[in-house]
């Protein structure tokens, strides 16, 4: 039975407690995948926490480009610890409840998150596009300034956008059923649980996803495509897109799988690719980011 608290007026009840179906549906796998999972998580956080320390710690290290790519880490790191705790816990738990303020700030602590990486993405490729296309200016254009004014965009507009869209969400009237098919609070699955118009949710989900997933795509893929055809020779064409490669297939893989979730209609039968996908942005590529972008270069070789 549903766990709810009378409203004000007295004549009606609203959710108090949302119960989390979780990944997997058989019971009998939870306890295998938890070390699986706990694993993945543990390597999200040392990899991430490794590349922050060595960027602090290394002089060499100490540019623009590993600037934004020690928040990148941050971010993933962060990212992470909004939901994958309480996965791992739910993996070991018969009953998987979480109340509805948890409900509402985990949301907002990974939407947060989430696109403000989508942006940071955005500002490391026209971090690239300056180095690539005006070398000699890169130092005076690129300034310390101007690097912490890209982060504090970043942040900013990651939290206002998230801060919208959990106000409009959680404002909505909850009254029964209180099950998320999902393994996390996610809008898509909890708007289609309210009892009044979703409208206006689902309207300010997609233009989050149009304007920041969407848009940040696109700048990414416009930076990476001008900054190789700047590049006179072709030996150096070369050389770029070996450097753009390994990021040119990540970012389609990130932006793909969160724009596939939030901008279609969710329903019964696309939950379950849901969790695949979501799996993907939210597991697999935080913990992929630090190898991406650190390990094939030189600086972080050496």
């Amino acid at each position: 039975m549903p766990s709810r608290s009378v409203s004000g007026d007295g004549n009606h009840t609203s959710v108090a407690l949302f119960v989390l179906l979780g990944l997997f549906d058989q019971a009998e796998l939870q306890p295998i995948l938890f070390p699986v999972f706990l694993g993945t998580y543990l390597m999200t956080l040392i990899w991430n926490l490794g590349l922050m320390i060595l960027i602090r710690m290394d002089s060499h290290l100490q540019t623009p480009m590993y600037f934004l790519l020690s928040f990148l880490a941050r971010i993933d790191i962060c990212y992470s610890s909004s939901m994958r705790p309480r996965m791992l816990s739910d993996f070991l738990r018969a009953k998987k409840t979480i109340s509805f303020i948890a409900c509402a700030t985990q949301y907002f602590l990974l939407a947060w998150m989430g696109m403000s990486e989508c942006c940071l993405l955005a500002a490391m490729a026209c971090d690239r596009y300056v180095a690539i296309g005006s070398l000699l200016q890169y130092s005076a254009i690129m300034t310390p300034s101007l690097c912490w004014r890209m982060v504090a965009g970043v942040y900013g507009s990651g939290f206002l956008s998230s801060f919208v869209q959990t106000v409009v969400c959680f404002n909505l009237y909850y009254c029964g059923p209180n099950v998320i098919h999902h393994f996390f609070c996610d809008m898509p699955q909890i708007i289609t649980l309210s009892c009044s118009d979703p409208f206006i949710s689902q309207l300010d989900l997609f233009l989050a996803a149009v304007f920041v997933g969407f848009g940040s795509f696109l700048v990414i893929l416009l930076s990476y495509v001008f900054s190789i055809l700047k590049i006179a020779s072709f030996k150096g064409c070369i050389k770029a897109f070996k450097t753009c490669g390994s990021r040119l297939a990540t970012v389609p893989l990130f932006h793909g799988t969160v724009l596939s979730v939030y901008m279609h209609h969710s329903s019964q039968l696309s939950t379950r690719q849901d969790k695949v996908l979501s799996v993907v942005y939210a597991i697999l590529i935080p913990r992929l980011n630090p190898l991406v972008y650190s390990l094939r270069k030189t600086e972080i070789k050496g």
